[in-house]
């Protein structure tokens, strides 16, 4: 991948397959059969701009059918950059403009920042995004057997509703680190001809004394065990017979599991949907969908004027926490250091304050979009709707950005010819994402994302123009002069 990433070949029978059906199908031309009101992304787009759309879509699926966790994302991110001509920032040397640097935090965070022409203490331009995604982790000591069958105890990573994770296929990934200081990469069930494992629901025929239960409680928490293994031998128990594979296969035991990060994620490859392939189905959006816009509009920049940043951070999911969260000390310390190295022994504390001071954030993160079966839940005139591009949070509560700020953003989106709209919750205030932990630290920041519908299941729904606009949306962000 150079400033953009090579189209797939391969995939541009899918695009054929699009433009044939609209012409036996009118209907499927999105001009056409609109609702009343403003116009859709897709109609304000030309058909080179819609060739564009589907070939980022391509490339983003292809991305999301790895990286599944912020691990797996992390080290994927790390593959592209260093094919676009970043590399790891070094523990000292100056920064000139120009130059192409990422910095990984513990393997769970990435920064990417291009060096800008101005002074750093002039401010930084911040794309932030979170790359974890509500999923099920394995508890500590996780196997056990009941009633022939062997089961893997877990926990949650974030809100889900746990009875969308019954009756689908389900891989095994992460890694385990052993006390020599090796450590063991592990991935079940992501490749076709790989095993899978899955939790069964209860049939209707014996649920009888379950279907009081009330929706969220429909499968509890404790009841989320995958099955993992069913044929006992005759000389062991089935306990044994799998951790004999474990010894056999990874070289790890049953101890090694304690200093383990294995996840129980999805196996479910992205796919299209729809006629007109409009849509996409992909486990993870919340919110690497996000992260990858910015992943790739931070690969767009060859020399801004400021100082271009994207910070893609762990555990936003479960409150932003522990050092690769958001609220760790980790950016701020890291954009210090870049100070640093710029003003050399003319540096003190002060820099880095008027730094952050006058940095600009995009805090991005998709949010929910209407619904066609429940439209109710959102006001219309408020609501986010998925085909009509960027969606600017307006939370209400103290949680906008200032209206300065709102009218700064607006003017870019509008230059770039950005399809925006506002989202705005019914009845309720709600702050949320990375962007309190920014604004905290006194730079300005404005959360904004795409609406998605079915977030935090295990197969997320976004609109491919959506996507390609907040894509557009953050490089023009990059770009904008003040």
């Amino acid at each position: 991948m150079s400033v953009k990433p090579p189209k797939m070949l391969t995939k541009l029978s899918t695009y054929s397959s699009l433009l044939l059906a609209s012409l036996v199908f009118p209907s499927l031309n999105t001009t056409a059969q609109e609702p009343v009101g403003p116009q859709s992304a897709w109609q304000m787009i030309s058909e080179d701009e819609r060739s564009d759309v589907f070939a980022f879509a391509e490339d983003y699926k292809d991305f999301m059918s790895r990286a599944k966790t912020e691990l797996s994302f992390v080290s994927e991110a790390v593959r592209i950059a260093e094919k676009a001509g970043f590399r790891a920032l070094p523990k000292s040397g100056n920064l000139n403009p120009g130059d192409r640097y990422y910095d990984v935090n513990r393997g769970r965070t990435i920064t990417l920042f291009v060096v800008g022409s101005e002074p750093m203490v002039d401010g930084f331009r911040v794309v932030g995004a979170h790359v974890d995604s509500p999923r099920l982790e394995l508890k500590g000591r996780p196997l056990y057997e009941s009633e022939g069958f062997a089961l893997f105890q877990t926990y949650r990573h974030g809100g889900i509703k746990n009875y969308q994770w019954v009756n689908l296929p389900l891989a095994l990934v992460g890694h385990v680190d052993k006390k020599n200081g090796e450590r063991v990469k592990i991935s079940v069930g992501l490749s076709e001809d790989d095993p899978v494992f899955m939790i069964p629901d209860l049939s209707p025929h014996v649920d009888h004394d379950y279907r009081e239960r009330a929706n969220r409680d429909v499968i509890m928490g404790e009841e989320l065990d995958p099955i993992i293994a069913s044929i006992t031998p005759s000389d062991s128990s089935l306990k044994d017979s799998v951790l004999g594979y474990l010894k056999a296969e990874y070289g790890i035991d049953e101890q090694d599991l304690v200093s383990a990060e294995l996840a129980i994620v999805p196996a479910l490859a992205p796919r299209d949907v729809g006629f007109d392939r409009g849509m996409m189905a992909i486990y993870g959006q919340d919110d690497k969908l996000s992260s990858y816009t910015a992943l790739r509009a931070i690969l767009e920049q060859s020399k801004p004027k400021r100082t271009a940043v994207a910070f893609l951070v762990d555990n936003e999911e479960v409150g932003n926490v522990n050092n690769t969260g958001s609220n760790s000390d980790y950016f701020v310390d890291l954009l210090a250091e870049l100070v640093y190295r710029e003003r050399g022994d003319a540096y003190t504390d002060i820099d880095v304050r008027r730094a952050l001071r006058n940095t600009k954030v995009v805090s991005s993160d998709v949010n929910p979009g209407v619904h066609p079966t429940y439209p109710g839940v959102w006001e219309a005139g408020n609501a986010p709707r998925l085909g009509y591009g960027v969606n600017l949070k307006l939370y209400g509560g103290g949680f906008n950005a200032n209206s300065e700020f709102m009218a700064w953003n607006r003017a870019y989106l509008d230059d770039a010819n950005v399809k925006w709209q506002t989202a705005t919750y019914k009845g309720r205030a709600s702050g949320g994402t990375i962007g309190n932990s920014l604004s905290r630290r006194n730079m300005e920041v404005i959360d904004y994302g795409v609406p998605v519908l079915s977030i935090h299941s295990t197969y997320a729904l976004s609109s491919k123009v959506d996507v390609h606009m907040l894509y557009r949306a953050m490089d023009a962000f990059y770009r904008f002069a003040d």
